[in-house]
């Protein structure tokens, strides 16, 4: 095999200078394989090995001092561990350097001798507690020197990922291949990519290192936002979507019937997606909003648009509860204008499912409501042309793509009530444009939210009673079904027999996802009608479902649950006229639990609370689940990397819609990249 003419990921990492087969699985059990995934393994951090005088040295920092052994070591035995200490004479400071069970370094510390000490330094008690220790006149390795911080585990230490690295860029560096355009990489001042892989595996300042670090965490957001844009590009330009009639007139007339006054928000979304819908490529657009911002309104305007001219409509919605609120919303705001909406979802009989897939094929259904059941193969549409998704978030590219190539080539509008931050939306919805609604409705109340400890359950049992007893209702939510050994929280059952015996007076409901379609169903409808007061429940609840007469929200052990997880709960209240209130009960143990409930105190702004969730949890949680179009960046930080970010987003839209792009031999490995990529298999991309 020659190597030489073999790219670095066609080069397994045993071809390696000192990786022997054992080194080789342990590697594999890193996921690397390679050359190229070696070279990937980026530092996350570094060690500064860089000599400092200990009198700039603060209290319990970590730090590499220089001095001369003054006088021999002493050695202490307790039981099987020793302590051994030593003067040594460091700048104008005279300090002492304590080992741990290293008591066989004592021949090597003769008076007169160069020692260089890295460690924990005690300020007051000038002494030093030595982790590592060098001798100059052997050739220091690690002194003025920053040295990586790798992920390594098993067999594998920190010193033989360094060596090996090393070795692999000594041997294979000059195979490093450059991506990106040499145009680019001189306007954004970008260093190149041999060079940065070198200095980030060993950088000689921590500007250098800084800089290295920038290339690659710019190279990584550019390649992931290439396919995206390339995506959205492609999609464009080919041109097969269905160009809709939309009338304005007569999209007015609808708005104007409206029992309430659309917010400009509003206004500004449906002539963004309306200007999508008269346009031959397919809309892929995110239409996102706080709770309560109006977003049910704006896509039933888009799906009257879409009968009206002449094609139809489809509502995916999470959870049957929610697709069959949405359906009593769609037909007030709809059937008054002739159209007809049904509703597909798991619960209907045989009977009823044959009934509605006749009537959607036939074109007799107008407009269909369900869960992801719409895009099963049997479910055929004479002529549908816009799908609505409901908190389908959890979506990748990948995912969105398949529903596109169902055949039919519908617009496609998706809605989220959890606002995302912009550089999440930037990266996990970068193929799509985004409406956002930040107004909420006129005469939305707002929510008083309190954070309590469980000593004050009491106070709180006190204060639903007197809600319900004012004619209102109140949701109680706690984290688990069942009880747990793991988990010291608040499970459903308990505490709806807890509630059921505090409110003998009162009708308590149950609802949880274990129970069957129908009986959540049943729950949830007498909920709605008033018929229970109180409803204990998970977070079943979390999504869509709309009782106006709910004005309290009691969160469990709410320090368990994310930020943005919590303020969806408190949006199922304040829906109505009445001052609406949430009661958080935690008694967290983290900081992180702490913070958690002083945002939520001090503000109930869905956008901040959702920026304040990316920065405590991080990209790859903020949905709850891993976010399947959300890459696991190795050098980019999507919580700091921000304006990294939209540079490589505008970037990488600029260079795809240039002609040029698809014949610039520059840009060939860059093509070659969105070819191999699942989204474009099978695709003609010029």
């Amino acid at each position: 095999m020659n190597l030489m003419t073999l790219r670095l990921e066609e080069i397994p990492v045993r071809h390696i200078k000192g990786v022997s087969a054992r080194r080789e699985e342990e590697l594999h059990a890193f996921g690397i394989r390679t050359v190229a995934e070696l070279l990937e393994h980026f530092p996350f951090r570094y060690e500064d090995y860089r000599v400092r005088d200990p009198e700039e040295v603060g209290d319990g920092e970590k730090a590499t001092i220089r001095g001369r052994i003054a006088a021999p070591p002493v050695v202490q035995r307790y039981g099987g561990k020793t302590r051994m200490t030593c003067r040594v004479a460091a700048g104008r400071m005279l300090v002492t350097a304590v080992w741990f069970n290293r008591h066989f370094l004592k021949d090597q510390l003769t008076p007169g001798r160069d020692i260089t000490l890295t460690g924990k330094w005690d300020r007051r008690r000038r002494q030093i507690t030595v982790a590592e220790s060098e001798f100059p006149d052997r050739g220091a390795v690690k002194t003025g020197t920053l040295q990586p911080v790798y992920s390594v585990g098993g067999g594998i230490t920190q010193n033989w990922m360094r060596k090996t690295i090393a070795q692999a860029l000594l041997q294979f560096g000059h195979l490093v291949p450059e991506v990106l355009p040499p145009g680019l990489i001189e306007r954004r001042g970008l260093m190149p990519r041999r060079e940065a892989m070198m200095r980030i595996h060993a950088p000689g300042s921590e500007e250098e290192g800084a800089a290295a670090r920038r290339r690659m965490a710019y190279e990584e957001l550019f390649l992931f936002q290439l396919k995206l844009q390339a995506f959205r590009a492609h999609t464009r330009r080919k041109r097969d979507g269905i160009a809709h009639r939309v009338d304005s007139e007569s999209i007015r007339a609808f708005a104007a019937g409206l029992p309430f006054e659309l917010t400009e928000g509003q206004k500004k979304a449906v002539n963004e997606i309306l200007r999508d819908m008269r346009q031959p490529y397919c809309m892929n657009r995110l239409l996102q909003g706080d709770v309560g911002s109006g977003k049910t309104v704006v896509a039933a305007i888009a799906l009257y648009a879409a009968v009206k001219s002449g094609h139809q409509g489809a509502l995916m919605a999470p959870t049957e509860i929610l697709a069959e609120q949405h359906l009593r919303t769609l037909e007030k705001l709809l059937g008054p204008h002739g159209i007809q909406v049904a509703l597909l979802t798991g619960s209907l009989t045989e009977r009823q499912r044959r009934d509605v897939l006749a009537g959607l094929q036939m074109g007799v259904i107008d407009v269909v409501v369900g869960t992801h059941a719409l895009i099963q193969d049997d479910v055929q549409f004479r002529s549908l042309s816009l799908v609505v998704t409901d908190e389908q978030h959890r979506f990748g590219v990948e995912q969105r793509s398949i529903l596109r190539r169902k055949g039919i080539r519908p617009d496609v509008l998706t809605m989220t009530a959890t606002p995302i931050p912009r550089t999440l939306a930037i990266t996990a919805f970068g193929d799509m444009d985004v409406s956002t609604l930040r107004e909420r409705p006129k005469g939305r109340v707002p929510v008083k939210t309190y954070w309590v400890r469980p000593g004050m359950m009491e106070r709180v049992l006190g204060f639903i009673r007197r809600e319900v007893a004012a004619g209102r209702q109140a949701y109680v939510i706690c984290p688990l079904i069942e009880e747990s050994d793991k988990l010291d929280v608040e499970n459903v059952i308990d505490l709806h027999r807890r509630m059921v015996e505090a409110f003998p007076d009162f009708k308590v409901g149950l609802l949880h996802g274990r129970l069957s379609a129908a009986e959540k169903d049943a729950v949830m409808r007498a909920f709605s009608s008033g018929e229970t007061q109180v409803l204990v429940a998970t977070t079943v609840v979390e999504v869509g479902v709309d009782v106006p007469n709910a004005s309290l929200m009691v969160v469990m052990d709410a320090d368990r649950f994310g930020l943005s997880q919590l303020h969806q709960l408190r949006g199922r209240v304040g829906r109505g006229t009445h001052a609406s209130y949430c009661v958080l009960i935690a008694d967290p143990k983290s900081e992180a639990g702490l913070e958690r409930m002083r945002i939520m105190t001090e503000t109930d702004d869905g956008f901040e609370v959702s920026r304040r969730d990316l920065e405590l949890r991080g990209p790859g949680d903020f949905f709850g689940t891993k976010q399947s179009g959300l890459p696991d960046f190795k050098v980019a930080d999507l919580t700091t990397d921000f304006a990294l970010l939209e540079m490589a987003r505008d970037d990488a839209a600029d260079l795809v819609s240039r002609e040029a792009f698809w014949r610039d031999p520059a840009c060939a490995r860059l093509r070659e990249l969105l070819t191999r990529d699942p989204v474009f298999q099978g695709e003609q991309l010029d």
